[in-house]
């Protein structure tokens, strides 16, 4: 008999760290978990669909924004990161454009000074740690508090 086994692996997802007139952009989430929780752009990458690609349309949906990916910040698999079950997700520093504007499964977007973010929804504050230590070691900082 040839059984087929069906292998089971974890969800991939995208978050964005987007650099906005001198801050960070947040939105509000609007579905669980975390509903009423800040957050980092991001959700769940389509099949089909590159990490870049995906980190692309979500900041796009949930934000109204364009965004430039400025680099990868780090791949975040901890299983139990999120409540739902087991989701890598893929973290992108990326510089944004346009009207900021909630859409998707977005709540309220904003940004926040850098110096006083609220309590975050994941391990978002951890990817922002990452985010801005890759952004001071690229002197991006730098360049975006000046535009």
């Amino acid at each position: 008999m040839n059984e087929t086994k069906r292998i089971v692996t974890p969800l991939l997802a995208v978050d964005a760290a987007i650099l906005l007139a001198g801050g960070i952009v947040l939105i509000t989430r609007d579905n669980p978990p975390f509903a009423g929780s800040y957050a980092l752009p991001g959700g769940f990458v389509e099949v089909g669909e590159t990490v870049e690609a995906a980190a692309v349309r979500e900041a796009r949906e949930e934000t109204g924004l364009i965004i430039e990916l400025l680099g990868l910040v780090g791949i975040y698999s901890n299983p139990a990161r999120d409540p739902r079950g087991h989701v890598v997700s893929a973290a992108f520093l990326a510089r944004g454009r346009g009207e900021l504007t909630a859409g998707s499964d977005a709540r309220s977007a904003q940004v926040f000074p850098l110096q006083s973010l609220p309590p975050l929804a994941f391990d978002h504050d951890k990817i922002i740690c990452d985010a801005l230590s890759l952004a001071k070691s690229q002197s991006i900082l730098m360049a975006e508090r000046s535009n």
